[in-house]
This record gives structure tokens, sequence and C-alpha cells, in this order.
């Protein structure tokens, strides 16, 4: 049986058990605490090796020159705009309000920082200690130190500096397999913290995760829509042949909820199909599948507000720009690692003073929301493919427009 699927069974349970036990489900709740703290454990050696292993390993990019510049900024601007979307999304709908959840015990007690001053919030990213903020999991230092670190590997041409990157991507590697290992036990964590939640807020809990879904899927849309938008002004082309040749590796996606086992077929229908040359499909394809994830980002900046709203914090502006930081360098690191949202949100929790102790309770959703999550960012990487080898001039318009 597939995690997911043990995982929407544990759900189901903890509901049941949730309104059979009433407040008695409180002494479920130790269950969910033990998968918290494993999360916990491993959040600052993920971050900080995932970052490091992430920067140097696009090292290669260098070699194709400006595809390879082209094709990282214009990444990395689609997962900003992912970003702003699930903030809009969220901040309209408000999926996380009505109902206080009090995840550590302590929620009242949780308030803004009200740095007054931006400079200040910039200031204090950079670590006076690079091992006191790993000591003390304060994030965002965290992550400038693994980018420092990582961007300085990159800058250094010898034999020591591969051994050093190949030995970060091992250690990498490993953290991963850590967080694998801890995520099976997410079926017993969901149902454990559901069943408390329900026994003590009632049901409207659920209601508010259902909630959360119909809010990520409208993202999605309103993605998809400015894909299209993106492919018209950048090549003058009509988006409709795109939409119709990208459904057969979105039905890989959605099926599989991995994009990179949608990467081979998204490949061969961008140079097949949609006029993409095999250098820009074969490059740029990859390295989006490494490091552009437009539907985790988009999930993971609205799950922020979600559990804002669900504790009752107010956030300010240093708060918003955190999440945008955060859940643009948490999609990058989430790419490729099954659940990633679950793994990086810790990140974006942790950087604006939330509590992670509710990410087993949208664990429950993850599937459903991951089908369309890979869709929308597989289908981003190929839009990013279609326009940078339209801007180098290579794309095939006669093959693009001819029709399916």
């Amino acid at each position: 049986m597939k995690l997911w699927q043990k995982v929407f069974i544990g759900l189901i349970l903890g509901i049941i058990l949730g309104v059979v036990l009433k407040e008695q489900a409180v002494y479920l709740k130790p269950f969910g605490d033990l998968f918290i703290r494993l999360i916990k454990m491993i959040i600052v050696p993920l971050i900080f090796f995932a970052i490091v292993s992430g920067i140097t390993s696009v090292q290669d990019s260098k070699s194709l020159g400006r595809i390879g510049i082209k094709a990282s900024i214009t990444y990395l601007l689609t997962t900003l705009f992912a970003i702003m979307i699930g903030l809009s999304v969220g901040t309209i709908f408000e999926p996380g309000s009505g109902v206080i959840v009090n995840f550590t015990g302590e929620g009242s007690q949780i308030t803004d920082t009200n740095m007054a001053k931006i400079f200040d919030t910039l200031l204090n990213v950079v670590p006076e200690n690079a091992i006191e903020a790993m000591a003390q999991g304060t994030i965002l230092q965290v992550v400038f130190f693994a980018l420092f670190t990582g961007i300085t590997l990159n800058t250094m041409e010898n034999d020591a500096s591969k051994r050093l990157k190949n030995i970060f991507a091992l250690l990498a590697s490993m953290v991963f397999k850590m967080v694998h290992l801890i995520v099976q036990l997410s079926p017993i964590a969901a149902g454990a913290l559901i069943a408390w939640i329900i026994g003590t807020q009632g049901m409207m809990v659920l209601e508010k995760l259902l909630k959360l879904v119909g809010c990520a899927y409208l993202a999605f849309g309103v993605q998809y829509l400015i894909f299209g938008l993106i492919i018209y002004f950048w090549t003058k082309l009509s988006p409709l042949p795109f939409f119709k040749k990208s459904l057969e590796y979105q039905a890989i996606a959605f099926s599989t909820s991995n994009t990179k086992a949608a990467l081979p077929t998204t490949i061969k229908v961008c140079q097949n199909r949609l006029g993409v040359s095999k250098i820009s499909s074969s490059f740029v394809l990859p390295l989006g599948a490494s490091i552009n994830v437009d539907g985790t980002a988009i999930y993971i900046s609205l799950c922020a507000l979600f559990f804002a709203q669900a504790t009752g914090k107010v956030l300010g502006m240093a708060d918003y720009g955190c999440i945008i930081l955060t859940g643009t360098l948490g999609s990058i690191g989430a790419a490729g690692v099954t659940g990633g949202t679950i793994v990086m949100l810790p990140m974006v929790l942790g950087s604006i003073g939330l509590p992670i102790e509710g990410i087993a309770l949208i664990a429950g959703i993850d599937r459903i929301v991951d089908m369309m999550r890979s869709t929308i960012s597989i289908t981003g990487d190929a839009t990013v493919a279609l326009c940078v080898d339209h801007s180098e001039g290579l794309l095939d318009r006669d093959k693009y427009n001819k029709a399916v």
C-alpha cells in the first residue's frame, strides 16, 4: 500500500476517533508530537545540505551560457509569481480563519515581531555565529549561510572543491533518506493529530481543510492561465496548441504526482510536438525539474497563511517578505522530494514565528493537492523551455502550430 493511501486511512480513522473520543482524544496527541519532534530534529540539516547541494549542482548551467542564465532567471520569476498567487488566494478566501487551533499549547503567546525597520530585518538574516544559528534553529540565518556556502563552493575550481561538492551531495541524500523514514510515520501522526483537533475543536477543522484544498486548486488554475499569458506575450503565439499538446505529460504528472516521472514524456512532447529545440528541451527541462516547482511554491505560501489564520497570528510586511524569500528557497529545495511541501514548510513557518505542529494535519490532504501541484510544476517547466527557446531563435513555430 502506498504512503498516501496509508495517510488517507489514518486521516479517516483519526476523524472517527475524534468524533467518538471527543476530549479524550487528547491522549492520542503524543503520537503526533513525536512526528513533529522528528521533523524539528531534521529540518536544520535538511535545509542546509539541500540548499548547498542544490546550488552546487547547477554549476554546469554555465556551460550553456545564455540559455542557462535565461532559464534560471525565468524559473525564479515564475516561482515568485506562484508565491504571490498563493498569498493572494489565501488572503482573499482565508481558509484558516474561523477556527483557532492552538497547535503548541502556546499559540496565544505567538506575537508579531513588529520589526520597525526593513534594514534591521535584512541585517538579522546574516548570522553572527553560523553554528549558533543552526543550534537555535534560526531558519533565515541558516538559509543565508547555506547560500553563502554554496556560492563559495561554486567559485572554487579545484579537485578539492569537487570532492567537497560530492560530499555535500552525499550528505543531502542521507538527510533526504532520513526524511523518507520519518515521513513513514505520517499516517499515525495525521490520524492522531486530526483526532485530537476534531475531539477538541469539532468538525469545523475538517471543513477548513477542504476549503484549503479548494483554494489550492483555484490558485493552480490561476497559475495555469498565467502560463498561457506568458506564452502569448513572450512568443506572440496562441497558447491553445501548447495546452492541447501538453495533456500527455500532464496526465502522467497528475497520476503519479511526480514531475520526474513525467520528465521523459515532457521532453518528447516539447521536441516532437511543440517545436522546442533539442538543446533547450534536454537542458532547460531537467534544470526546471531540479529547481522549479511552481505548484509547490503556491501551496507552501497558501499553507503559511492557513496556519497564520488558524493560530490567530497577524502577519506584517516583514512576514510576507519572509514567506516570499523562504517560499522560493523552500520550493527549490522541495523539487524532486517526495512529500516536498511537508518537508520544506517548516522552514517557511519558522521564519515567521509560526508553530510547525500542524504540518501532520495537512499530510492527510497532501496527496489530493500533490496531483495538481505536480501538474502545474511540469507545465511551468515546459512553458519556460518554450519561451527560452523562442528567445534564442530556435523554436520551430510551424511545428508548434501544427494541428494536434
